[in-house]
């Protein structure tokens, strides 16, 4: 009984300690948004914590707030995209903060020139290199299954901001709309495009007229992951591909 006891207080003591070293970690690397996290971690960062919440259904229309701005001051490095509403507060030079810039988007080309910039900086490049190359593996094992169901170069009418997957895939992007709404001019070539899929963007879906005049499949993808964690832009690339795939 004692020596179940004793057991259970060291099991205890264990958690805290793990509990109060990650909250320890996750104030040293802060993102702006899930997704500038979800390259952290590809980047082989744990631990990473985001300003902007990811329930949010657009993230970089956040505002920030003090306690957000003194938890980045009291941080070692902030990534951020520079679309963030929250940088016109900040600007992009915080004292004693290293401040790492990075291009946004879902495709191959992108995530590994992002992921690597930001592991030059964190010392991380060898697990860098083993996450980066786990997430081009999804890629193109969805672009593969895409194959082998007749849809490769299958035209897509696109929103802007999911082309970049969508060309990975080996979709061919025919047409672009939005991020703004759509126009008479597109609302016609849906109609007359004979389009296989028509893809928008979650975070800000404007296709609706187009899908009332198209026979092309719907689909809404997402860029930013709605929770910060471990193989989040995986995740998330894998969900896209399984709405093409189902």
């Amino acid at each position: 009984m004692k020596k179940s006891i004793f057991l259970l207080i060291l099991l205890l003591l264990f958690t805290s300690c793990s509990k109060n070293k990650e909250a320890k970690e996750s104030q040293v690397y802060i993102a702006s948004t899930s997704w500038t996290a979800a390259f952290a971690d590809l980047a082989g960062l744990d631990y990473v914590s985001a300003i902007a919440p990811a329930s949010l259904r657009h993230p970089p229309e956040y505002e920030v707030t003090l306690s957000d701005i003194e938890k980045i001051k009291n941080s070692k490095v902030f990534i951020f995209a520079g679309f963030e509403r929250m940088m016109q507060t900040l600007g992009t030079a915080i004292e004693g903060v290293n401040m790492v810039k990075i291009s946004c988007d879902n495709s191959i080309e992108t995530v590994k020139k992002s992921a690597y910039q930001i592991a030059k900086v964190t010392g991380t490049e060898k697990e860098c290199s083993k996450r980066v190359e786990d997430y081009i593996s999804t890629v193109l094992e969805g672009k593969k299954k895409l194959e082998e169901m007749g849809l490769s170069g299958a035209k897509v009418y696109c929103n802007k901001n999911q082309i970049y997957l969508a060309k990975d895939l080996g979709l061919d992007v025919v047409e672009i709309f939005g991020p703004g709404p759509v126009t008479s001019q597109q609302i016609l070539t849906a109609k007359e495009g004979d389009f296989a899929f028509i893809i928008d963007n979650v975070h800000n879906p404007v296709a609706g007229p187009l899908t009332e005049v198209s026979g092309a499949k719907y689909i809404i993808w997402r860029n930013f992951p709605e929770v910060v964690e471990r193989n989040a832009l995986k995740n998330v690339v894998a969900q896209n591909i399984a709405k093409i795939t189902e």
